[in-house]
């Protein structure tokens, strides 16, 4: 049987490593953008988030002081024995990485304020759950931060704008936006399902390495093609003009009522945080 205290251990562990080491197809991406950056003042951004990276991997530190609030996707084997204890492993991780990395304490009540100090709190943190088959437990970590989240957005479509007018609403958002997500970004756009199933998709859709194509076709030329309409906004990194103004981005979709045509937008920042870890059936927890 798994040691608890172990796998709480390891679990926070795990956050602390999304909270301070960016993925290696995150910096992949921005050192590209970098390479390829035409703007001087564009390019000085850039640097100044590598150099950041750098620091953050070094020394075991925070990628930002906004250390987000913390989201758990969990693919869940139905023949896991530990399903039952997972929803407060987790909690106990998360108010453990609280303390230890240190995380900044983001959760407060939605109507006083008041905060508890861990990142605990009602809802919190905020699983996603997906029941597959098997035994094993695959949990991936998006640390969210406010300043990106703040940019996201629902926009119910008329369904007879078409693809041209989802490509219009990504556009128009990402130049309404400017700087304040912390650009370049990530765009993780859910098209389909009702208002809360493209928003869930949206998010999901972050969790892709960067720069990954989607398995259908159509989607994927979509993703390319919306790269390309958002980088020929000019807004460029931290809002100062430029060639890059995300790195990539990624579409899930899902089939929808003919009368509405929801759209999520979520904008991911520049740090782009993530991390996963397995639990497989005997107890052991692998980094992956």
């Amino acid at each position: 049987m798994a040691n608890t205290g172990v796998l709480v251990e390891r679990l926070a562990e795990a956050i602390g490593r999304a909270a301070t080491r960016l993925p290696e197809d995150v910096v992949r991406a921005l050192e590209s953008a970098r390479a390829a950056e035409r703007s001087a003042r564009a390019a000085a951004q850039l640097d100044a988030i590598l150099e950041n990276v750098r620091i953050a991997s070094d020394e075991g530190v925070p990628l930002c002081q906004d250390t987000g609030i913390q989201t758990f996707f969990v693919e869940a084997g139905v023949g896991s024995p530990f399903l039952a204890d997972l929803r407060g492993w987790i909690g106990e991780a998360v108010v453990r990485a609280t303390e230890e990395t240190p995380l900044r304490p983001n959760t407060v009540h939605p109507l006083t304020g008041a905060n508890p100090g861990d990142n605990s709190g009602v809802g919190m943190p905020v699983i996603h759950w997906d029941l597959v088959d098997g035994e094993d437990l695959r949990i991936t970590i998006l640390p969210k931060g406010g300043g990106s989240e703040n940019m996201s957005a629902l926009k119910m479509l008329p369904p007879g704008v078409g693809i041209a007018g989802i490509k219009k609403a990504i556009v128009d958002h990402v130049i309404a936006c400017g700087g304040k997500p912390c650009p370049p970004t990530v765009l993780g756009i859910g098209i389909g399902g009702g208002a809360d199933a493209a928003m869930k998709l949206g998010k999901h859709a972050l969790l892709r390495p960067v720069g990954s194509a989607h398995p259908d076709d159509r989607v994927a030329a979509l993703e390319e093609e919306l790269l390309e309409l958002v980088n020929e906004t000019g807004v460029g990194a931290m809002g100062v003009g430029g060639d890059t103004s995300c790195l990539a981005v990624h579409v899930e979709i899902a089939h929808r009522h003919p009368a509405s045509l929801p759209l999520g937008i979520l904008v991911q920042c520049w740090a782009d945080r993530r991390a996963a870890v397995l639990i497989a059936a005997d107890g052991t927890l692998e980094v992956v």
